[in-house]
């Protein structure tokens, strides 16, 4: 199973590596490559925004269970008075599908061809690697290409943050392992 290219856009959308790994791709020019990255960051935003909130507690519950007083519950629900016994749309607190968890935008696209998969870091900088829509394991590649980013770019004194990459010795190792694993 192969990977096709690596992307890496700094936190601002900007366009900082770009690499291909398998011979034979159509060639983009270099406005093609900031076109796209600029394009992702903004789906990449658009879709976080628009992540679904769940409620948290179903609303037969709440109509159910008239109080004397409007009391707050531990998930931040509040129960309907006495005098009403059907709740409103502000009474009921809703939370993203996995609580807990921030909503992170589009992670994974995948079509007949290739699958694009994005891994954000905490500092807002987005690895897209594309790859073999039958590959397996890229969660344990995902890791390894940014363990490599942050040995041999992030470590390196020379670099500034969010210029683009140029740095032999990551495109070196990361050709040599991801060589290696085929």
């Amino acid at each position: 199973m192969a990977v096709f290219s690596l992307i890496i856009i700094n936190k601002a959308g900007g366009l900082v590596y770009q690499r291909e790994f398998q011979p034979g791709l159509r060639k983009l020019s270099t406005n093609d490559y900031l076109v796209l990255a600029g394009t992702f960051h903004g789906v990449h935003a658009i879709t976080r925004s628009i992540t679904p909130k769940l409620p948290l507690a179903p609303a037969a519950a709440l109509a159910t269970t008239p109080t004397t007083a409007t009391t707050p519950s531990p998930n931040n629900v509040v129960s309907p008075s006495a005098t009403s016994s059907t709740p409103t749309s502000s009474t009921a607190s809703y939370s993203y599908p996995n609580p807990g968890v921030p909503a992170t935008g589009l992670e994974c696209l995948e079509t007949d061809k290739f699958r694009l998969t994005c891994f954000q870091t905490l500092t807002g900088t987005k690895f897209l690697l594309f790859t073999d829509p039958l590959m397996a394991n890229i969660e344990v590649v995902m890791k390894k290409i940014y363990e490599l980013y942050a040995d041999f770019v992030m470590k390196n004194p020379f670099y500034q943050l969010e210029m683009p990459v140029r740095c032999e010795a990551f495109d070196r190792n990361l050709q040599g392992w991801l060589r290696g694993r085929t």
